[in-house]
């Protein structure tokens, strides 16, 4: 997986930006940039070449994963949702889950941790 860390919070601030412009795709690859990480959660984005994923793992905190395009099938404890562009679900907190690119995909992630 590629990643961005650069972003440190401020770059975005106080102006209009395209989510889905600010990471691309890569060949083979997931691509992840940082927009928001602090003590209370983490937001980032993520672009997953076709047929990319994440193996089943679990996280102790709730997130929630809004589609910004393509098609990604997200498993959550056995069971399957599929997402397109505009769709979101929530990855509970403690629960085995599992992304699949459909297509290629761009989702928000947002993790809360308090």
């Amino acid at each position: 997986m590629v990643s961005d860390k650069k972003s440190k919070n401020v770059e975005f601030a106080a102006q209009a930006v395209n989510l889905a412009q600010l990471v691309d795709y890569q060949s083979g690859s997931i691509v992840s940039r940082t927009l928001i990480d602090k003590k209370a959660g983490t937001v980032t984005l993520f672009a997953f070449d076709q047929s990319e994923g994440l193996s089943e793992h679990t996280a102790p905190y709730d997130a929630l994963v809004y589609v910004l395009e393509g098609e990604v099938e997200v498993v959550i404890s056995g069971k399957p949702v599929r997402l397109k562009a505009g769709e979101l679900t929530i990855m509970p907190a403690n629960k085995p889950h599992a992304l699949s690119a459909v297509t290629k995909f761009k989702m928000l992630l947002i993790m809360i941790k308090a």
